[in-house]
Parts: C-alpha cells; structure tokens; sequence
C-alpha cells in the first residue's frame, strides 16, 4: 500500500552551520496517525513546516524528497510551484499550530478567519461558511460558539483559541492534518474531546495525522506509529505498540521516566494545616459584564468566580484544577491584587507568621509596593511574559530598580546568582529572550519573580507547554525552591499528573465555583464530583491498553444539568461547599 505521505532523507540546515535534522524518513498512511515524538530543539515541527514549505527565510531544505500520493495523483511537494503549493496548504494539507496567538490574526474576528478557509478553497457563500463553521465550534468544544465566532482573539483564552486554531484546520476536510502539539493549551477534558473528534474525523473522511507530541499519554490513544526524534536525528521508529510497550532506545526509555503520572497507590490525604496561612481568599466573586453588539439585546454578565474560599498555608502548595474559563486565572490575578473582587469579598496576605494580615484589596501606595516584593508570579507563556527588546540582565534587574534596592553591581551580581540558581549560568546576561528555549525561558520567568525575594509565588500553567523531560526539571527546580526558601505556591494547572507530584491540596474549579477539594491522595482515589472523576478519566497515560474512557469525560464535562440532581447547579441555585470527611469537600446538595 502506497503511503500518503511519504518522507526521505530529509536534511535542514540554516546558513552554513551544521544540519539542525539529518537523514529523517517517516511514511504516513492514508486514515493513520504517525506520532512525532521527542523534547523541544529535536527537529519535529522543523520536518513538518517543511511538508508544508513554510520554513524560516534563513533555513534550506538541503537533501530529501517529500511526496504526496493521492486519488487524484502522486504530487512532489518539494518541486512544485509556490502557486501550486498555495492550493494544497489549508486544503489538501492543514497544520494546528501551537502557539495560537502568534498564528491568528488580532484584528480579524475569529469567525472570519476560520470562515477564510471555506471561502478561498471551497467558493462558499458568507452565510453557508457561517454555518459550517459554526457546526465546527461546536464540535472542538466552544460553549457558545455564536459569541466565538464574533470574538477576536484577545478576548479568549488561551484554550478557546486554541481550539479556534482546530477547528480552521479541520473545518476543509483535509486528506493530512499536521497537529503540532494541538492539545498543550487544553485542559484535560476538552484534550480527550478533541482527541476523540479528530479519530472521528478519520473515520469520515480516511484522513491521516502527523501528530507532534510530548505527552506519551496522548500518543497511547492516538497514534498507530511512532517516530521518536533528538537532536534532528530519528533515534527510534516503529509501532505504537512495541515502542510503548517495549522501548529499546535508552533516549525512548528516558522520556518515559520523566512523564509525570498520577500515582497509582492508595492513600489517606492530610488536610492542608490552617495555623499559619499566608494567603486567606473569603467569599470572591468576581463579575464581568459584555456588552451585545446589537443595541436591541441585553448586555450578558459572565461569572468568572463566585463564593471562592481558598486557604494556603505557610511553605505549602495549593493547587486550583479545571477547565479554561473556570475562573483559576482570574482567582490567582484577585489573589495578587490585579483584579477587583465584587463587593463582599476579601483577600488577607500574611508576609511573616503571627503579624497581622493585610487585605490585599485596602492597601495604600506603600503597602501595596510592600506586598508586590512579598507575593508574584510566574506566567504561562514565558515568551509573551519577557520583553524581546530587553537583554536578560535588564529584565532581571527590573524589579529591584522599581523597588529601589541595592547598586547596579549589587543588581548585576543578584541576577547572576539567580540564574545559576535555577539551572543557568551569568553568562547568559547579555542574551535577549529569543535565543532561549521553551525551558529556558520558563527558567527564567522563575528566577525573575524571585529576584525580590517572594514568600508567595503564583503559578500560572508554568509546565503547560513544555516537554516532559524539561518539565520535569522545573517541578524539580520549584520543590527545590520552596524546600530551601520555604516558599508558598498557589499553584495554575490542568494536569493532574503534574498537580499529584507537587500539591499539598487541591480545588477543583467549574463554571467560577470550587466543586471539589482535598489534598490529592484523597482526591484521587475517592472523588465524588462527577466533574473531578471527568478530569482523572481524561487524564491520557502511556499505556495502549488503558484509553481515555470519552463517555466518562463526556458526563461530567458536560453541562451541569447532566449531572445528577445532588450535584446540579444553576446560575440561581448553587449548593453549598460540604465537608464529606476530614478535609475533603464536595460542592452538592445535602
């Protein structure tokens, strides 16, 4: 059987440097999914922006053939014209991104550019591209898929646009969907979901998948073959079933060992101790209202948090789980003073134990630069979160030239002690942020918010785009840090493997609300909420013979009006949050 796409012998370079991927082959079958595998700088999405020619201008395609063997004929990718290249991108062939927001474009609607693809390739009408696409948001997961489709895209999450990013590339119908990381922005349940529609897809339409990936989980439940890359070589390549089951490559084995998982032995949590807390958040709620584009409608009021009662003790982790738009972000941004609560609420910060607490949302001028060296944050895209015009010695420096602590040389020799701190050397000082990976950069986004010597430091999805084994340097580099510095965390995240290694307790967010929370030995060997089941059952593992059970996700990840009448709620009936046993609270009706 011919392949759909079939790849050889491809070598990149850029300038006159050495090959950055040598000597790659991989064949992809019409309806199958080959799964690319392997850590940041291995030359995946390199091979894959390649099929496509949309390399960098300074990179050349120095050996290889790539063709494409259709129905309609066999096509050399790499010797047809730019023009006729134009009509298989997008058509024949469509890539999922990883990084939405640099992809689409921030002055067009979201509906118009997904709608774009209809109309160049299809000829379809304004009004029949609407309802296609329409049909599409609704099937990667969108709540409201009119309001997406008239959104730009600042104004949804970094899922939501995400998902945007799935449904333009699937909306044609293509014959090879190339997924560069599809799902890292996705909480675990709208990743099981959209999984599960593109499996879909390829039984409708015999569409093949080149599927880039860190999450070993992720290609147990996706993909026939594997193809395991680093440092632009293949290192190992062959079935899904024998690489998963039985890795030969010591590299293959070293990925395996640094995927996180949740732990699979039983055991009694120990609730979160409430002497010393550094962090108390009472009753927040926080309401936004969006106004309609059409004077006739009323404007709509979103509940991004409503009743959240979170407490972090002293040298702890607190960890809040759910989906995007559940109101995690939101309440760590209320936590930092960023955001307002509606009235009634309150947040209490404690810099040192036994002095009185500060409420975040009452201070004055000095108080509030006080409580800014005492409590900060680390982001979730490093990238946007470090100016690309400013050296790393500048950006490290920053926060004390604000605060106006020590001299220059003073400022110089604290950043270098950071760095090496967290893994990197002073000599990267004079660098600027883009000749930096993905870990480095997070790296420094870490060593940045601890120039000022924090006792809080809010975690926002700081391991979500990163590959395993990077990943596993950070969890280690934070536990250091807060065993050393006796750190508190209040800790972002959608992945559970990640929160049952570092948390010390967990809430679980939906809709604004904590539905469920505990520390993880507890929560995970006996959840109530058929949310919280929804989030273990979407969580992918590296294991063949365990899928992702998508009628398990389906049910709680669902609306609130499936679930069973103990757990419904409503926008005017919400239950209240119930302890079940000690420490272990439940959001139902008693």
């Amino acid at each position: 059987m011919t392949a759909l796409l079939s790849v050889r012998d491809l070598t990149i370079g850029f300038g006159a440097g050495e090959p950055v991927v040598r000597d790659v082959n991989f064949d992809v079958e019409a309806g199958q999914t080959l799964a690319l595998v392997g850590e940041s700088g291995s030359g995946k999405t390199i091979s894959c922006r390649a099929v496509l020619r949309i390399l960098p201008r300074t990179a050349q395609i120095r050996s290889g053939v790539m063709q494409l063997n259709t129905s309609k004929g066999s096509v050399a990718l790499s010797e047809i014209s730019e023009r006729e290249m134009r009509g298989i991108r997008g058509n024949r062939i469509s890539m999922i991104f990883q990084e939405p927001m640099r992809s689409l474009s921030p002055l067009h609607k979201i509906g118009n550019q997904v709608s774009e693809v209809l109309w160049l390739h299809r000829g379809a009408s304004e009004s029949e591209a609407r309802k296609e696409v329409l049909s599409q948001f609704e099937r990667v997961g969108f709540p409201d898929p009119a309001r997406a489709y008239d959104s730009y895209p600042f104004e949804l999450s970094g899922g939501m646009r995400q998902r945007a990013m799935i449904a333009m590339a699937m909306v044609s119908k293509p014959e090879l969907l190339i997924a560069d990381e599809p799902t890292t922005a996705l909480d675990v349940t709208t990743q099981a979901q959209v999984l599960g529609l593109i499996k879909d897809l390829q039984k409708e339409t015999g569409m093949a998948l080149v599927l880039v990936t860190h999450d070993l989980g992720v290609v147990a439940n996706m993909a026939e073959h594997v193809v395991v890359m680093h440092k632009g070589r293949v290192m190992e390549a062959g079935s899904a079933e024998l690489i998963l089951n039985a890795p030969a490559h010591p590299y293959t084995r070293q990925l395996f060992d640094a995927a996180p998982e949740i732990p699979d032995k039983e055991a009694v949590g120990i609730p979160m101790p409430n002497e010393d807390l550094i962090l108390d958040m009472k009753d927040v709620c926080k309401t936004y209202t969006m106004r309609s584009s059409r004077g006739w409608k009323a404007d709509k009021l979103i509940y991004a948090c409503r009743g959240v009662d979170l407490k972090l003790a002293r040298g702890k982790t607190l960890a809040v789980v759910g989906e995007s738009g559940s109101g995690k972000t939101t309440a760590a941004r209320i936590a930092l003073g960023a955001e307002l609560p509606d009235p009634g609420g309150e947040v209490l910060f404690r810099a040192a134990p036994g002095e009185d607490p500060i409420r975040v949302h009452q201070m004055t001028r000095e108080e509030r630069k006080a409580f800014q060296r005492k409590a900060q944050m680390v982001f979730q895209d490093p990238y946007s979160s470090l100016s690309p015009r400013m050296r790393i010695q500048d950006a490290m420096t920053e926060p004390l030239e604000i605060h106006n602590i020590g001299t220059t040389a003073e400022r110089r020799d604290k950043a270098a002690e950071m760095l090496e701190r967290v893994g990197l050397n002073a000599g990267m000082l004079k660098r600027y942020p883009h000749a930096f990976s993905g870990g480095q950069r997070q790296r420094l986004s870490i060593a940045r918010a601890m120039m000022l010597d924090p006792s809080l430091i809010v975690c926002d999805e700081p391991t979500s785009a990163l590959d395993v084994s990077v990943q596993e340097q950070i969890l280690t580099l934070l536990e250091r840090l807060q065993d050393s510095l006796n750190l508190s965390y209040l800790f972002i995240s959608h992945d559970l493997a990640v929160v049952a290694r570092i948390a010390d307790e967990v809430a679980v967010m939906r809709q604004g609300l904590v539905v469920e929370q505990a520390p993880p030995e507890t929560l995970f060997y006996n959840p109530r909420h058929p949310y919280t089941k929804a989030l273990i059952a979407a969580q992918p593992e590296p294991d063949i013979n365990r899928p992702i059970d998508l009628k398990l996700v389906a049910l709680g990840a669902g609306s609130p009006d499936s679930w069973d009448d103990v757990f419904r709620f409503s926008d005017t009936m919400i239950p209240s949050l119930v302890e079940m046993e000690p420490g272990h609270k439940v959001r139902c009706h008693v």
